[in-house]
């Protein structure tokens, strides 16, 4: 179906259903009305629709964590991205927030990062078109989700070179983020892999931004959570990729002798993905799970012995699996299916993901997984895993300060009543994280002050502050994270 006519019938299917007779607004009390009087302005025309339905405002009012929910005052259904330029500077002008998301209730982040009060809440879905693919790179709309560009580019033996473990992520929320993933070993975060970004500013201005083209726009958007500017396309490079991926996993009983393999892995680069997990024993210490792969052609599989040398995991648990590139890339997609179809997915998650510094990673994992069991995570991952701290590029994705940077991440699924400790425990592995120079990626549940958000930043609060002044003078864009 070609993407135009997709997104008309997105837009009718969605209007049909939820449209609400709303064409003016009340700037004194924030307000939207039904119908003109004085005090009253008329809201923008626009190509797609503001929905003010209670069953839409409460889809967004939710996101994946289901712990917080702040519900919108309208929902924008953006028939173009002059849409989201009339409802900015529309909201600049009297006074409310906007903030941008994935699809109603389907923001990955997890503590209401991506929600308002009162506001208008930007369901992106509606911009979802592949505009180009060349030998370098693919132009997208950031509604785009990342398996839809694997489905183009996979079989052109294209590929991003960093993707999220679950792919069903957006464009726009990765990058505005930063998009992590196994091959941040080899090629750094998503948000260091983009050649040009469009975004709609806090000023309610359209602009292309590029590290040659207007780069303090480009470097702010970047990681730069929402802030600055909602990123509404972006250019993609592209790498070669092989057809098929040989998967390794392997066990290891000690943090610290896991930790140092890893972080060797980081360095010779033999390996196309490298992550590693933790998992809890009924009774004794945890044991660690190394995974990584190797992207290959058929008929000239990788050596093993080659692959392996040198490491010293437990002898005798080596196991390979060979499949296709996008079947590796779509791993979790069978495990997704089965939990949402027992309930699992639609708990709560209180999740927590943090970069440790190399030196004290081990010590730190043992330190809190010696407060953590198998009730408290739900079934959930615990991921952790080394890379390099110079693969990373971007101006305001915080990172400690070491050559080695190791992601610790305890993805909980957890009954809503145990929630509050579970945020309460997030807190502890923060408090204990940031005097070892340790930083947080922001999708997490925690509460945080103002002059948490001064340490995270470090060196560049001031260019962050500066930024927010410039691009959005006027604070309308993402109060979700508490920043400002």
């Amino acid at each position: 179906m070609p993407d135009s006519l997709a997104r008309r019938r997105f837009l009718k299917t969605v209007v049909a259903a939820a449209a609400v007779a709303v064409v003016a607004f009340d700037p004194t009390t924030k307000a939207w009305a039904s119908h003109h009087g004085p005090g009253k302005v008329k809201i923008p025309k626009l190509d797609g629709e503001l929905l003010f339905d209670a069953a839409t405002r409460t889809q967004a009012a939710d996101d994946f964590g289901h712990i917080i929910s702040k519900t919108p005052s309208a929902v924008l259904v953006p028939g173009s991205v002059d849409d989201i330029v009339a409802i900015v500077k529309f909201a600049r002008k009297f006074g409310f927030a906007v903030a941008g998301s994935r699809g109603l209730g389907e923001s990955h982040s997890t503590y209401g990062q991506a929600q308002l009060d009162v506001g208008v809440v930007i369901d992106m879905r509606a911009l979802a078109e592949i505009h180009e693919i060349s030998t370098h790179s693919v132009l997208v709309d950031a509604g785009v989700r990342w398996s839809e560009i694997l489905a183009v580019t996979v079989p052109l033996g294209k590929s991003p070179p960093t993707l999220t473990d679950y792919i069903e992520l957006s464009v726009g929320g990765t990058l505005s983020m930063g998009g992590i993933g196994g091959q941040v070993s080899r090629h750094g975060l998503q948000v260091d892999n983009v050649l040009e970004l469009e975004v709609v500013t806090g000023e309610g201005k359209r602009v292309k931004c590029s590290p040659t083209k207007r780069a303090a726009l480009f470097h702010a958007v970047r990681s730069g959570l929402g802030q600055f500017g909602i990123i509404v396309r972006a250019r993609i490079r592209l790498v070669d990729v092989a057809p098929m991926a040989r998967v390794y996993t392997a066990t290891y009983t000690d943090a610290a002798v896991f930790a140092a393999d890893q972080m060797a892995l980081a360095d010779d680069q033999r390996f196309d993905y490298l992550e590693g997990m933790a998992e809890l024993q009924p009774a004794g210490a945890p044991i660690y799970k190394l995974e990584a792969t190797k992207y290959f052609t058929p008929g000239t599989p990788p050596d093993d012995s080659a692959m392996l040398a040198g490491l010293s995991f437990v002898p005798g648990t080596v196991v390979t699996n060979d499949v296709t590139y996008f079947d590796f890339a779509n791993r979790i997609a069978a495990t997704v299916a089965f939990l949402q179809s027992v309930g699992a997915w639609a708990l709560p998650h209180p999740w927590i993901d943090v970069f440790v510094p190399g030196p004290d990673a081990a010590a730190f994992v043992e330190s809190r997984l010696a407060e953590e069991d198998a009730s408290t995570m739900g079934g959930g991952p615990i991921l952790f895993y080394a890379f390099r701290r110079d693969k990373v590029t971007t101006p305001f994705l915080a990172l400690p300060d070491t050559e080695h940077v190791f992601l610790f991440s305890l993805l909980r699924f957890a009954p809503p009543e145990a929630v509050a400790g579970l945020v309460a425990q997030n807190r502890a592995v923060y408090d204990e994280l940031v005097p070892l120079g340790g930083k947080r990626y922001p999708i997490g549940s925690l509460d945080v002050t103002q002059a948490d958000w001064q340490d995270h930043f470090g060196d560049a609060w001031a260019d962050f502050v500066a930024a927010k002044e410039e691009y959005d003078p006027d604070y309308v864009l993402t109060p979700g994270h508490g920043i400002f």
